[in-house]
C-alpha cells in the first residue's frame, strides 16, 4: 500500500500517530475541493458552502453512529475540546477529574480555564502497567468526589498508546451527574467508533490521523442537552439570529460551521477517506497493522529487558484490547532527544520517543503502507543506539 501514499520513500515513517499520512487519491480529492473554491470563491463560500458541509457531516456522522445536527467539524482535536473547556459554566471550588495520561496541550487547556474560573485540575493516577481494565476504571473512579463537574479522558492516549475504558466511565459519570469529555484523537480509524456506544456527553476526534483525511480535519460531537451551552471559538455569521447565515438554525451546528472566510476543503474531503477505507478493507488493514504492533512489543521487550505496559488481548479479562496499531514500549534511561535525532540523522527512521513520569518509551505506529523491513530497521538501529545514547 505504499504507493498509495505521498510519503518519502526513503524515510522509515513509524510515526503515524503524530499527525497522519494522507493516501494519494484522498489528497487529488483535496485538491479538487480548493480548485473548485478558487474557480468561484463567491459562489463557494457565500452559496454552497453550508450544503457541501451538512452532506459531509452528515457521511461523517454515519460512520461514527450519531445524528448528523449532534456533529461539527473543527480543525483538530484540541481545538473541538477547547470549545467545550471554554464554554463551560465551571465555577469556584469544581473539579475536573482527569488522569496522569493526557496530551500535554489538553492539560494546559484545563488548567488555563480551571484557574480562571476558581476550578481545580485533578490528575488521577493510572497505575502502569495495566492489567484488566476494571482495575482502571476503579483507579480512576476513585478520585471522584461531591466537587467533580466533569470527567475529562483519552480514548486512545497519546504518550503510552493505550485505549482507556471510556464506556464504564462514561456509564459511571452519566450515573452520577457528571459531564464526560472524551479527547478521541487518536480513535477515529484505528479501532471501530461507535459515539452512541462510548456514551460521551462530549466527543471531539481527529480524521487527519489514522482515518486518513487531509491536515485541518477533525469533528466535536455533543449530545443534544447540551448543545445550548456548548459556543465556538469564533463569535461571527453563525452565531447571531437573523445575521447573514443561510442556515435557519443559530445552534450548535451554525454557531461551529458559519465563521466567516475559510478553505473548508479538508472537511470535505473526509467522505473521500471514509471511502478510501472502505474499498480497502480497512477492518483487514488494522489486523495486519495490530500483529505488527504486537510482534514489535514483543522485539523491543527481549531487546531491552522491558516488559510491555499490557497484556495482549487474549491475556486480558474479556479479552479487552489494550492496543491497536500504535504502540508504546519502555525504553532504559538514555537522553531521549539524542536518541530521537540520532534515529532519524543516522537512520532515516521517523519514530517519537515518548515519555511518562520518569519513564521513557518509543511510540511506533503502524500503518496499511508499514512493513516488517521497516519495524526491523527499527531494531537494527535501537540494537545500535540505545547503549550509545544511555543516561
Amino acid at each position: 500500500m505504499r504507493e498509495l501514499f505521498l510519503l518519502d520513500p526513503d524515510i522509515v515513517f513509524l510515526n503515524h500517530g503524530s499527525f497522519g499520512a494522507c493516501p494519494r487519491p484522498v489528497f487529488e480529492a483535496y485538491q479538487r475541493w480548493q480548485r473548485q473554491l478558487e474557480w468561484q470563491p463567491v459562489a463557494f463560500i457565500g452559496r454552497q458552502a453550508d450544503g457541501f458541509l451538512d452532506a459531509a457531516r452528515s457521511e461523517l456522522a454515519a460512520y461514527l453512529g450519531v445524528p448528523s445536527d449532534d456533529v461539527v467539524f473543527v480543525p483538530n482535536a484540541t481545538s473541538g475540546l477547547n470549545v467545550v473547556a471554554r464554554s463551560l459554566p465551571l465555577a469556584n471550588g469544581d473539579e475536573v477529574l482527569t488522569t496522569d495520561l493526557e496530551y500535554g496541550a489538553l492539560d494546559h487547556t484545563w488548567e488555563h480555564v480551571c484557574r480562571k474560573a476558581g476550578a481545580r485540575y485533578v490528575k488521577q493516577v493510572v497505575p502502569i502497567p495495566v492489567d484488566d481494565p476494571a482495575t482502571t476504571v476503579e483507579a480512576i473512579w476513585a478520585g471522584v468526589t461531591p466537587r467533580t463537574k466533569v470527567l475529562f479522558l483519552s480514548h486512545i492516549t497519546s504518550g503510552t498508546a493505550l485505549t482507556l475504558p471510556v464506556a464504564e466511565l462514561c456509564r459511571r459519570a452519566r450515573a452520577a451527574g457528571i459531564l464526560s469529555v472524551i479527547d478521541g484523537a487518536h480513535a477515529p480509524g484505528q479501532i471501530p467508533l461507535d459515539l452512541a456506544a462510548v456514551g460521551a456527553d462530549l466527543y471531539a476526534g481527529n480524521c487527519h490521523k489514522w482515518l486518513c483525511a487531509p491536515k485541518g480535519a477533525a469533528f466535536l460531537h455533543v449530545r443534544p442537552e447540551h448543545q445550548a451551552w456548548v459556543e465556538s471559538l469564533i463569535v461571527s455569521w453563525g452565531w447571531v439570529e437573523g445575521s447573514t447565515s443561510h442556515r435557519p438554525d443559530q445552534g450548535l451546528v451554525s454557531r461551529n460551521q458559519y465563521q466567516g472566510t475559510s478553505d473548508p476543503a479538508a472537511y470535505l474531503t473526509v467522505p473521500a477517506a471514509i471511502r478510501f477505507q472502505a474499498e480497502h478493507d480497512w477492518p483487514t488493514v488494522r489486523a495486519g497493522c495490530h500483529a505488527l504492533a504486537v510482534e514489535a512489543r514483543a522485539r523491543l521487550a527481549e531487546l531491552t529487558g522491558l516488559p510491555p505496559i499490557a497484556p495482549e488481548p487474549a491475556a486480558t479479562p474479556g479479552g479487552y484490547a489494550w492496543f491497536s496499531q500504535m504502540v508504546a514500549a519502555p525504553l532504559p534511561p538514555i537522553d531521549a532527544l539524542a536518541l530521537k535525532l540520532r534515529l532519524y540523522d543516522e537512520h532515516r527512521i521517523e519514530v517519537p520517543i515518548t515519555h511518562h513520569g520518569d519513564r521513557q518509551f518509543v511510540r511506533a505506529s503502524f500503518q496499511g503502507y508499514t512493513t516488517r523491513a521497516e519495524l526491523d530497521a527499527l531494531l537494527v538501529a535501537l540494537t545500535r543506539l540505545l547503549p550509545e545514547v544511555a543516561a
